[in-house]
């Protein structure tokens, strides 16, 4: 597919390396700063256009009319807007756009019909939405739904004499009675797609895949806490910020938000009645511990600026027993934040990278096993794909066990009309269904893909 992306910030670099790794598509990057252009054209090999996203020459020269998809990801959302409507005009792709203020929420549909827009993402949003999941299951270090929420995937850590270590994947299942898939390990800097004689060991982080009753009953037989949190204390009131506490308040948690903005405050009182607003800098430890840092059940800071949120977040450790969670922007640190223990991780771009590849992926679908859903996981090191399986896909009426099946890749869950399955050997797979799959593989756009 011919792809133009315009803007070669956070989010477009990520775009440009996931699409670039496919080696299916022809990339055109577009920003207006010269050296930016050149250094993602040569490090990804794609092509550089330098030039404004609203000047139709710019356009013209990187392929606007023959693209099949322009996604604007610039840090203006009225410049997004304005891009997809040029390009709307100029060619015949589709066109995506980054739109983040809260203010335009209620209004992406209209932005949508008018436009003639194919998505709008805001990572803002999905960002909040993804650690709101997180709260209501704070066992769990990352949480991916499939199915319409029906299916998740869940990771958590093995901890010292959890019931868990030493145990063969294969036995888990009939030592404690619980109906999962353990589609993923990951150990050091090593993940692992687990075959059943793989041994588990403390330490680890696991990845199961199961509805949401079984994972449940799991967790209790591990000893692990199910229960949502009561309340949570997040630092910083910016759209994040405001969609999270939102979120938390209509669920029935109780929130304590702290802004160091006067202005702001005003407006998340007004924004947020249901809210305790603290009015100060949520960086100094004794507005903290006044604010009740010692007891609260969770803690959230969201400021823009990554080593606040990192130091906060081991401030809040060192006092309390709080679910964590922790905001990055700047994903080449990744590995270097990854080895602070700091809860779960947000990265906003590659939350916004990944719903924008699920997109194309589905747009460059040949054969009708759709892309549903598509999640990065085992730290990014591997994908979960859910596809919908149509009436001629080969890889119906077999049985798991026959299906010559890729290296590193397992058939993790099946959806049949509502019923959710742990596949085992004799289970087939039926037009109509719903297959999650998790993969080291990257690319893969069609359920024919999993076959060798």
């Amino acid at each position: 597919m011919k792809i133009i992306i315009v803007g070669c910030g956070k989010v477009g670099q990520k775009l440009t390396q996931m699409l670039s790794q496919e080696n299916t598509h022809d990339i055109t990057v577009v920003d207006v700063k010269y050296n930016t252009v050149q250094n993602l054209s040569n490090q990804y090999d794609v092509l550089g256009v330098c030039g404004s996203c609203t000047n139709l020459d710019t356009l013209t020269e990187a392929g606007v009319e023959e693209a099949d998809i322009l996604i604007s990801v610039t840090g203006s959302d009225e410049l997004n807007l304005l891009t997809c409507f040029f390009a709307k005009k100029a060619g015949n792709c589709q066109t995506i756009a980054r739109v983040r203020n809260p203010e335009y929420s209620k209004a992406v549909h209209l932005f949508k019909e008018d436009l003639g827009l194919a998505m709008i993402i805001n990572p803002e949003l999905a960002a909040a939405n993804t650690i709101a999941r997180i709260l209501h299951f704070p066992s769990a270090l990352q949480i991916d739904t499939f199915s319409r929420g029906r299916i998740e995937i869940l990771k958590f850590r093995i901890d010292e004499n959890s019931v868990l270590d030493n145990l063969k994947v294969m036995d888990i299942s009939s030592r404690l009675n619980c109906d999962i898939l353990v589609c993923g390990v990951e150990r050091g800097d090593e993940a692992y797609i687990p075959g059943g004689n793989f041994v588990l060991k403390k330490g680890d982080f696991v990845s199961i895949v199961s509805s949401i009753q079984n994972t449940i009953h799991f967790f209790k037989k591990i000893n692990l806490p199910t229960g949502s949190v009561k309340n949570a204390m997040i630092v910083g009131g910016g759209p994040i910020g405001y969609y999270l506490a939102s979120r938390l308040l209509q669920s029935g948690v109780s929130v304590k938000l702290i802004e160091k903005s006067e202005e702001r405050c005003e407006k998340l009182c007004q924004l947020l009645p249901k809210a305790t607003i603290i009015c100060g800098d949520g960086t100094e430890k004794e507005l903290l511990l006044e604010s009740g840092l010692e007891h609260t059940d969770s803690f959230i800071p969201l400021t823009n600026i990554d080593e606040e949120n990192v130091l906060l977040s081991l401030y809040a450790k060192s006092k309390s027993n709080a679910k964590l969670v922790t905001k990055i922007n700047r994903i080449e640190y990744d590995d270097v934040v990854d080895a602070l223990d700091l809860g779960t991780i947000i990265y906003p771009k590659d939350l916004t990278a990944e719903y924008i590849v699920k997109f194309v992926r589905a747009m460059q679908n040949s054969i009708g096993s759709n892309i549903e859903t598509m999640h990065l996981v085992l730290d990014g090191k591997a994908e979960a794909l859910e596809f919908h399986i149509a009436e001629n896909s080969p890889v119906i009426n077999t049985t798991l066990e026959k299906l010559n099946l890729k290296d590193n890749t397992i058939i993790s869950c099946i959806n049949r009309k509502g019923q959710v399955i742990t596949p085992r050997g004799s289970d087939v797979i039926l037009p109509g269904d719903n297959v999650i799959v998790v993969t080291t593989h990257k690319g893969f756009s069609d359920i024919q893909d999993i076959l060798k």
